[in-house]
């Protein structure tokens, strides 16, 4: 039988204060109104998610410090480390730089110009207009949970050395192969279903989802969070629970949703 572990260091919700609902400042609305406890098994993908949207929204503006890594944390439910790592992002895509001293702390950065002049999204834009988002990540979730309940339910002798291969591929495989692996882990898992026409229709989908995902970075934490989801979907169908299956497959589908809205918004 599967057991589900807690897949981040989330704590458990308790009450916002006005103590601990961000600090009072001059932008046109509070921390507050937008960032929220995030779930115990996506905590990284979603509280970046959150940030993400908080710096979209211009809540923080360019030269502002955001609230405190205690603050942040507090109303995001996760721990410090965990928050270091999302802020480490930020930073990297060079949306917020640290500043340290007696008046540090984690400033907004001037979003680039584009090199015409325009705005450095309108790439982007471009890239993902022809895509419905939200249709692809429900369709997708829902294939790929449907999908992972089948498997658990009628996983052959030779499906399951597949499945094992294919997941161990994954753990094996370089930064820039990882997606390519990962890929054909979830049409595997498509493939075991026993059903040719959700493995089409996942194959669709699936081409879908990358070209979403190249619009984004690649990071490494919600890579190796990923490896722990997969290992955990692999170990509910070789044990024959479909419904441990289903449910992890939908949160592993959660944690990429997350950041694709946090990335494309």
């Amino acid at each position: 039988m599967a057991t589900r572990e807690r897949a981040d260091d989330t704590r458990p919700a308790a009450a916002v204060t006005d103590a601990t609902a961000g600090e009072p400042d001059a932008t046109t609305g509070r921390p507050a109104s937008v960032l929220r406890p995030v779930r115990a098994g996506n905590g990284f993908e979603e509280a970046l998610e959150q940030v993400l949207q908080l710096l979209r929204l211009g809540l923080v503006p360019p030269g502002e410090r955001l609230p405190s890594e205690r603050e942040l944390s507090q109303q995001l439910r996760i721990s410090r480390v965990t928050l270091r790592e999302v802020l480490k992002v930020l930073q990297d895509q060079n949306m917020v730089e640290s500043r340290r001293g007696r008046y540090g702390g984690t400033f907004v950065l001037p979003r680039a110009a584009a090199p015409d002049g325009g705005d450095g999204s309108d790439e982007l834009r471009r890239r993902i207009a022809a895509v419905d988002v939200e249709d692809t990540l429900r369709f997708r979730e829902v294939l790929e949970a449907g999908a992972a309940g089948l498997c658990a339910e009628g996983l052959t002798a030779d499906g399951e050395l597949r499945l094992r291969g294919a997941l161990d591929a994954t753990q094996g495989a370089r930064l820039e192969d990882y997606r390519r692996q990962d890929t054909l882990l979830h049409l595997t898992l498509a493939e075991l279903s026993g059903s040719r026409t959700l493995a089409a229709q996942y194959a669709a989908v699936r081409a879908t989802l990358n070209e979403l995902l190249d619009c984004i970075p690649l990071l490494v934490r919600n890579l190796e969070h990923s490896q722990q989801q997969h290992a955990a979907v692999v170990e509910a169908v070789l044990d024959r629970d479909a419904d441990a299956a289903r449910e992890m497959m939908r949160e592993h589908c959660g944690g990429t949703a997350a950041l694709l809205r946090g990335f494309l918004a």
